[in-house]
């Protein structure tokens, strides 16, 4: 399957009895600072937290009754399997949840809260692979991977489009990047929309695969993340990868110290709570501002589970 426009619209018919429509907020000193206009599209305020529940939610509510019968199994840092969770209790059937040690506080508690089974593993990719694989072979579950499942990706799609609907023509849309799958279904919405509008990603310098992998023309796997954005640390994805390439994607890096001076920005003048992952992109603009300079801009804050007791001031 190759994905296209028609899933996003699909995604998003399928995911509207359950997916909230999240606001666009706007800051005139924001606009002022950063030199544009900007469009924040809110998703902390997304059921579970962050703009997950809407591939978790396509994905599951997308699968047969035969498949979905057996339950969904899937990796996260934490908000993915909140969300993977929170869309099977939607539909009644078992969720299993590979999370790494060390994972946020906050976001643990909430894929128990949705009532998910727990495993936990080392805090490495191959193990997290492993842990979930395992799980499928001895439940049947059916593998739900965080960001290279088609239907994951147009589901995440689906708050570019609410956005673009919303805010109007925009030239520019950004969201952050970790392993791809939020840019990915948003550089599809967006160019669907509007097919002129420049496509950014921002990603962490201690995690930058991407910014890296579109550098060099060739996907680079091989990164160990050291960023406070906990939310991006995954490795980018192939199928990301590929749509980052097809839609001319720019993959913008900032640091951990500008994420969270952006961070504290948005609480300040925005009068909203977000995570590292989501400051990432008001961080980006404000690093590469002539990128920016005059434009209408549209942002993706994408989540707002962080932990209230360790913020990163």
């Amino acid at each position: 399957m190759k994905l296209a426009f028609a899933d996003i619209e699909t995604a998003a018919r399928r995911i509207a009895p359950h997916a909230q429509v999240t606001p666009v907020l706007r800051s005139r000193s924001l606009d002022e600072l950063a030199g544009c206009r900007i469009a924040f599209k809110c998703e902390n305020f997304q059921r579970a937290g962050a703009f997950k529940f809407r591939g978790a939610c396509n994905a599951v509510w997308a699968l047969a009754d035969a498949d979905a019968a057996h339950g969904v199994v899937t990796h996260s840092s934490g908000n993915h399997g909140a969300a993977l969770a929170l869309a099977a209790k939607t539909r009644g059937i078992a969720a299993h949840v590979v999370v790494p040690e060390g994972a946020v506080a906050a976001k643990v508690a909430a894929i128990r809260a949705y009532g998910a089974t727990l495993h936990v593993c080392a805090p490495t990719l191959v193990a997290r692979e492993e842990a979930a694989a395992r799980i499928a072979r001895e439940t049947g579950a059916v593998l739900v991977h965080p960001f290279t499942n088609e239907q994951v990706i147009a589901g995440q799609g689906t708050a570019a489009l609410e956005l673009l609907r919303e805010a109007g023509e925009l030239d520019a849309l950004i969201a952050p990047i970790g392993g791809g799958g939020l840019i990915g279904g948003s550089a599809i919405a967006a160019k669907g929309v509007f097919p002129p509008i420049r496509i950014l990603a921002a990603e962490p310098e201690g995690a930058a695969d991407a910014f890296e992998s579109m550098r060099r023309g060739v996907r680079v796997t091989d990164i160990v993340p050291d960023t406070i954005c906990d939310g991006l640390r995954a490795t980018f994805g192939e199928i990301n990868f590929a749509l980052l390439r097809e839609y001319g994607v720019e993959v913008l890096p900032v640091s951990d110290a500008q994420t969270a001076a952006a961070m504290r920005l948005v609480f300040e003048r925005l009068k909203i709570v977000i995570e590292p992952s989501s400051a990432v992109v008001l961080a980006a603009i404000l690093r590469h501002r002539e990128r920016f300079a005059g434009l209408r801009v549209g942002a993706i804050l994408s989540g707002g589970n962080v932990d209230l007791d360790h913020l990163p001031w």
